[in-house]
């Protein structure tokens, strides 16, 4: 994507906001690339002034008045402990041992090793299964402390009991990963949804950063060295190309849905039915693109593309830290912004329909998003977050973080957790009640296996997010770090999160049964009868839970029959029960506990190491 092929088609603040964050970007590589690798030197980086002021460039230019007006990112009051002391357990939890449990009910209740997959899991809730896997190795791998003796120590060292229970621990969880690399539907994901392929993308990046870390944490000699001496690297290692490869592939795929014709950009959803640019196939391109700049190690091989050669005979390959996907990022959160996709709480509705749009007729109608589906869903304000922190280092524009500040306060204002009116604290607030996030569709047992997935993806991408930000860059000449000001102000932030975090991480717990497995309704008894069941906001499709409607809307005489079969399997409940109301609908599944896993997770890493607990 060069700027000179988008120019006829972006609005000139948009250009300009492409053109600063690559200049930005070339001056940073610029000071590295002037000397030979062997002789860069502190002194070679740009000083924090040098940035500081390509900052203030962006910042002041005219474009600078789109991010003075954050569409629906209101102020919100921090958050306060609104906790119902009577009917929520405060007792100490011991976070770290019932995340690692809540991870082996995962795998071992839901996970079938033999075949390399969650079987009952769909294509893309498989693809965040192994995602939220490779994210609780990177928790496992830095909790512990220990290195792996290399061949070179001679047996001079040994690794004690306790490591090398922890290690074997990791490598069953990765192995059950590099199982699903195989089991994984590769070819079948190549043809649906371009939200269900960035998923894909999402999933084995992930796992990149993983392998990268605990071989860096727990293995002696896996840098140059490595190269010469296989034994000393982790064993994970030769897997990179493989996943990379697969991530480089999806991220292609998924890139064809980026469409100019409609809207003046932005994604479409699924290329099978009429043009619908939502929100979360927005920002799941946003998270990949910046993801792809930040994590993908590049990839020279080029099957199963054809094999396409250049004018010097090279074969197709791809190369990492590529700025085109920063460009791509940029783009396309600018998009977002301004495509008017946020309600009156700051929180991101679903998307928009095109008025008039007819393949039959050859008429793309109004050509404008202007038919918008007001549901909104809990993953539709967690993708994002990542994202705008991958943006940061990749550009070092502390706007970014500031908007991801802004979405969580709005998304935890809409549990009710600033209620300070116990009454009003029982009411549908926009995504749950009492502080405690939910679905709409928790409190009738009628979510999907879509809409039982969502806050799990909420609270993945809250933690990434929240994540301590580098005081060095990742990777010299092409990240940004933060000075010690900013790292702090923003530990001070993500801090005001952590009775929120807990809050729902307890309510959470509370769904458990005798088989530890979670349920999907974390707030099931803070309701008072008529209080629970939610309406469908109007001019909302609840399309994600109740399947895509049967409408011209939405399908066209094209729309193959299989893709409205997939919407409906994915509505199969299994019964209803009279005593747990989470045994309702589909029950517990893989995805419920992937749920309770992830708000675990947000626990620990934000709450628990990062000494936040209240």
């Amino acid at each position: 994507m060069e700027l000179r092929m988008i120019n006829r088609f972006l609005p000139w603040p948009t250009l300009l906001r492409l053109w600063l964050t690559l200049g930005i970007l070339s001056a940073v590589a610029g000071s590295v690339q002037a000397s030979p690798p062997s002789h860069r030197n502190k002194e070679s980086w740009p000083s924090q002034q040098q940035i500081f002021n390509a900052q203030s460039n962006l910042q002041h230019s005219a474009l600078g008045n789109v991010h003075q007006q954050r569409i629906g990112f209101e102020s919100v009051p921090a958050s306060a402990d609104n906790a119902d002391e009577g009917r929520l357990s405060t007792e100490p939890i011991d976070t770290f041992p019932t995340f690692l449990d809540a991870l082996d009910v995962k795998q071992s209740h839901f996970f079938m090793l033999w075949v390399g997959k969650w079987p009952a899991a769909i294509d893309w809730t498989a693809a965040v299964m192994g995602t939220f896997v490779s994210a609780a190795l990177i928790s496992l791998t830095r909790s512990y402390d220990y290195i792996v003796p290399s061949a070179a120590s001679g047996g001079a060292l040994s690794l004690s009991y306790p490591a090398q229970t922890q290690e074997n621990l990791i490598n069953q969880y990765f192995t059950q990963i590099t199982s699903f690399y195989f089991g994984e539907n590769a070819f079948g994901l190549r043809t649906q949804a371009y939200d269900d392929m960035l998923w894909v993308v999402l999933g084995w990046l992930e796992n990149i950063k993983f392998i990268n870390l605990h071989s860096s944490l727990h293995y002696q000699d896996t840098g140059a060295d490595a190269d010469n001496n296989n034994s000393a690297a982790w064993y994970g290692t030769q897997f990179i190309p493989g996943f990379a490869h697969r991530a480089r592939l999806f991220y292609d795929l998924a890139s064809q849905g980026w469409d100019v014709s409609l809207c003046g950009g932005g994604m479409i959803w699924n290329p099978y039915l009429k043009p619908y640019k939502n929100a979360i196939t927005n920002e799941l391109f946003i998270t990949a693109s910046i993801s792809m700049y930040l994590y993908f190690p590049g990839d020279d091989n080029t099957s199963p593309f054809a094999l396409h050669n250049n004018q010097e005979g090279d074969l197709r390959s791809a190369k990492p830290h590529d700025i085109k996907h920063v460009l791509a990022a940029v783009q396309a959160y600018d998009w977002l912004l301004l495509s008017n996709m946020t309600n009156e709480r700051g929180l991101f509705v679903d998307g928009f329909h095109i008025r008039g749009w007819s393949r039959e007729n050859d008429s793309i109608g109004s050509g404008q998003c202007d038919e918008r589906n007001e549901m909104v869903y809990t993953y539709n304000q967690g993708v994002l977050l990542s994202g705008l922190r991958g943006l940061w280092e990749a550009t070092g524009l502390e706007h970014y973080l500031k908007d991801g500040y802004s979405l969580i306060l709005n998304v935890i204002a809409a549990t009710g957790w600033n209620f300070e009116d116990r009454a009003k604290r029982r009411r549908w607030a926009g995504l749950g009640r009492n502080g405690i996030m939910e679905e709409m569709c928790d409190a009738s047992g009628t979510c999907s296996q879509d809409g039982q997935t969502f806050k799990g993806i909420f609270f993945h991408h809250m933690t990434l997010f929240c994540e301590p930000l580098p005081t060095v860059p990742i990777t010299k000449g092409k990240t940004f770090a933060a000075d010690d000001d900013l790292r702090s102000r923003h530990d001070d932030r993500c801090a005001q999160f952590a009775g929120w975090i807990e809050h729902n991480a307890r309510a959470a717990l509370r769904t458990r049964d005798s088989n530890g497995e979670f349920g999907m309704w974390w707030g099931h008894g803070y309701c008072r009868d008529g209080d629970d069941l939610q309406q469908v906001p109007e001019g909302g499709i609840d399309y994600r839970n109740a399947g895509v409607p049967h409408d011209p809307t939405w399908q066209t005489e094209a729309t193959p029959r299989r893709v409205v079969e997939k919407e409906e399997r994915r509505r199969e409940g299994r019964g209803t029960s009279n005593w747990d109301v989470n045994d309702r609908g589909r029950g517990r599944t893989v995805e419920t506990q992937a749920g309770g896993m992830a708000v675990l997770r947000a626990m620990w890493e934000l709450v628990d190491r990062r000494g936040a607990r209240r």
